[in-house]
């Protein structure tokens, strides 16, 4: 439910301002008074959940210069102003500045409730939409950082686009180190509860006493979970770490909201890359209430290309940090991290790539070694999921057409100069791998 719009009331005379207070109170208004503007600039600013009634004649600061004041903080506020007899063309100069109507002296109450009704709708649509703007905004940058363009990554962005909408708790299981933890984030942040707070607890990070009141309390400081995440997201990670008893209390919590639930549990199940599963771990009817929608995250190593994209992405994200230009990835090199098996995953890539940029920054050093001090030998850097020759050359020829325009920031003369290719060739290239000059400006 929206939350009831305050009126402000500005007015240095006592009386007029216990009139206008009473009467918006008696037609269901929640109002706040002050004798001057210095006093309410202390507390009206940007996103003022309500809306401002001034007298236009006042000591110190006069309701035009509150106005300008006000219109700098937000200009969406409404401002309503109270003007004596002749202040008329003062108040209308006033509405030219911002504000939102006026009322001569003494004022028709009916119509100081119309105003301030008409105020008050206006400033909750606009505050709706600013907090619908940055639930979006929010929803799209976490998005954002789902990178990769493979078949599995544009159905994992489906999916988190679907299943946000809906009202069902969530698992989501895959391999170490695939993301899971962001895209519990995303699916929080792309749904109705956006605006809502999402509260991560790893069932991992405590014993059974400590889990046990960090979810349901009682805590000397603080809240319990269940409480703090209440009408959001409740997010449980290594959910198999739950105890028996604190399986059959979070069975019991979630039985207790009804349908649709008012705290969405999104659970986070590791068990899958130790070759186990959630349902090994969890009481049957916990599970399937948890797991009425489920997202498993596919393994690095069943991303192609995106791998490459990662890598490049990581290499030029840890050069700007350290200071040093990014290392180039030859085609050889380019082979050995698609077919390398990844078992930690993106984790792992974002250490490897760190890696690179430090040995590049020294000068010694390839990315084969660095993939075999990872602990893994010759045998082990080659996947069992052999791809034709011909997609290893395009991935790699993707690859450095992107870096190439990257450094060059979209550069078509320059790029055509450092890979010694024609402009149609380039063109065709480009147009192949679905690259666009404009991305690089």
């Amino acid at each position: 439910m929206s939350r009831k719009l305050k009126i402000a009331i500005v007015d240095d005379e006592p009386d007029m301002r216990e009139s206008i207070s009473q009467w918006l109170v008696l037609s269901g208004f929640e109002t706040e008074t002050y004798p001057s503007a210095e006093d309410a600039l202390k507390v009206i600013g940007a996103d003022w959940p309500g809306i401002v009634v001034s007298d236009i004649r006042m000591p110190g600061m006069d309701g035009i210069a509150f106005l300008k004041r006000l219109m700098g903080l937000d200009s969406g506020l409404p401002v309503i102003l109270i003007t004596g007899h002749g202040d008329v063309p003062m108040a209308v100069e006033a509405m030219r500045i911002g504000a939102m109507d006026f009322m001569e002296k003494p004022f028709n109450p009916d119509k100081m409730t119309a105003l301030a009704k008409k105020a008050t709708q206006m400033r909750r649509m606009t505050l709706d939409n600013r907090a619908l703007r940055r639930d979006l905004s929010e929803g799209q940058q976490v998005m954002s950082k789902l990178i990769g363009s493979s078949p599995v990554m544009d159905r994992l962005r489906e999916d988190i686009l679907d299943l946000g909408q809906a009202d069902g708790h969530v698992l989501i299981d895959g391999e170490t180190g695939t993301g899971k933890t962001l895209v519990a984030h995303a699916l929080h942040a792309v749904g109705p509860r956006a605006s809502k707070k999402f509260v991560p607890v790893s069932c991992a990070a405590y014993n059974d006493e400590a889990l046990s009141a960090r979810l349901f309390g009682p805590l000397e400081d603080g809240i319990p979970a269940v409480e703090e995440a209440r009408g959001g997201t409740l997010c449980l990670e290594d959910i198999e770490a739950l105890s028996e008893p604190l399986q059959a209390r979070l069975l019991a919590f979630i039985s207790d909201q009804g349908t649709p639930a008012e705290t969405r549990i999104i659970a986070i199940s590791n068990a899958r890359g130790e070759g186990r599963r959630a349902e090994d771990s969890l009481r049957p009817d916990l599970f399937y209430r948890l797991s009425a929608l489920k997202i498993t995250l596919p393994p690095l190593r069943a991303r192609g290309e995106d791998i490459l994209s990662l890598f490049t992405r990581m290499t030029e994200q840890f050069s700007e940090e350290y200071g040093c230009e990014p290392p180039q990835v030859s085609a050889q090199e380019a082979a050995q991290l698609l077919q390398a098996p990844w078992p930690g995953n993106i984790r792992q890539l974002i250490n490897v790539a760190e890696r690179a940029v430090l040995q590049n920054r020294r000068g010694s050093g390839s990315i084969a070694s660095l993939l075999m001090a990872d602990g893994e030998d010759n045998q082990q850097a080659t996947t069992t999921e052999g791809k034709p020759l011909k997609e290893y050359v395009e991935s790699f020829e993707k690859m450095l057409i992107d870096n190439t325009m990257r450094r060059h920031k979209g550069s078509i003369a320059s790029v055509m100069e450092e890979l010694c290719l024609p402009r149609r060739t380039l063109n065709e290239k480009m147009a192949k791998y679905g690259l666009q000059r404009g991305d690089y400006l």
